[in-house]
């Protein structure tokens, strides 16, 4: 059914009942009924990213975590560090958080890690590395594979996450959107990681598709269901290539163009009109983004998100512009 008929049949049945319903009982199901709103603009700059981001940010309060990835050495692909600059100079109390790798590579251990910062230019603000000091495990609500998962335990110092994502494609979860970055971003590196990939190591690449994705979509709840009200998404859409910021210089070239960025306080609404809107783009552009989400069966983190009860797939886009 037609998302905006869907709306005016929902309010119309509401106001055929208001003599019988209490009127709380019709609040809620007049919110049930209403998508989830996505900001959007094409501007790609500091600008853009702190215009987007006052639209969603009346919960962010206290000590802000930015989750960013910092991506391998040189990779040609992460979001510009000084548009990063001008987002996170823009919110008080705020600084960059990460996690280290379960991989060996520019990120496995904290000292490598922060050469890696440098390098890449993340060096303008204090970049917390949260598994630096060991980890902390966060419930699950509602988890079918797992009812805990180990994070760095640095999280817990912070009172707000904004979830900074530079959408792209990715080697197993298909696509690496703001689940991803919060899922296997906020993970430490020995414990959470290996959890969520079912691996100690040795079999890293070769978890199950649907089931790794469904062990992200759990991952990232654990995170959401911490913070509650208090984060917010933001997705880059900008240099998407089929590899995520983890393949680092090996990171094959984008063939899809610049989209824009998007915000919400939505998860699922967020990681869905990303998706739609690469499946938009001319086929040319499309074909090898869409064929490495499909091939790794990435849409499950979607409607696992929706079942899990993440977000809302049912979306506004609101161009700011």
């Amino acid at each position: 059914m037609n998302k905006k008929l869907f709306v005016l049949l929902a309010g119309c049945f509401l106001a055929a009942c208001s003599a019988t319903q209490p009127r709380q009982e019709e609040s809620s199901a007049v919110l049930q009924a209403q998508p989830a709103v996505v900001y959007f603009t094409k501007d790609i700059s500091p600008e853009g990213l702190v215009k987007l981001y006052d639209k969603i940010s009346q919960n962010i309060q206290g000590k802000v975590a930015i989750k960013v990835h910092t991506g391998e050495p040189h990779g040609p692909n992460i979001i510009p560090p000084y548009m990063v600059k001008g987002l996170q100079q823009h919110i008080p109390n705020s600084n960059l958080v990460e996690t280290n790798t379960l991989y060996e590579g520019g990120r496995h251990t904290t000292e490598a890690h922060r050469k890696t910062i440098e390098i890449n230019g993340w060096n303008f603000c204090p970049v917390d590395i949260m598994d630096e000091d060991g980890a902390v495990m966060l419930p699950i609500k509602g988890g079918k594979h797992f009812k805990e998962m180990s994070v760095g335990k640095h999280l817990l110092n912070y009172d707000s996450m904004v979830v900074l994502t530079h959408f792209k494609g990715h080697t197993m979860g298909g696509f690496g959107g703001s689940l991803k970055n919060i899922a296997i971003g906020c993970a430490d590196g020995k414990i959470g990681k290996a959890m969520l990939h079912g691996s100690e190591g040795a079999n890293l690449w070769k978890a199950n598709k649907a089931r790794f994705m469904e062990n992200m979509v759990e991952g990232g709840k654990a995170v959401t269901d911490h913070f509650g009200k208090h984060i917010v998404y933001i997705n880059v859409l900008r240099n998407m290539s089929v590899d995520c910021d983890c393949a680092g210089t090996a990171a094959a070239a984008p063939k899809a163009r610049n989209i824009g960025i998007l915000a919400s306080t939505d998860l699922l609404a967020i990681d869905q009109a990303s998706v739609d809107l690469v499946y938009a783009l001319p086929e040319e552009e499309s074909h090898d983004l869409k064929e490495r989400i499909e091939s790794r069966e990435g849409l499950r983190q979607l409607s696992y998100m929706k079942e899990m009860g993440m977000g809302n797939d049912d979306y506004e886009l609101v161009t700011i512009d």
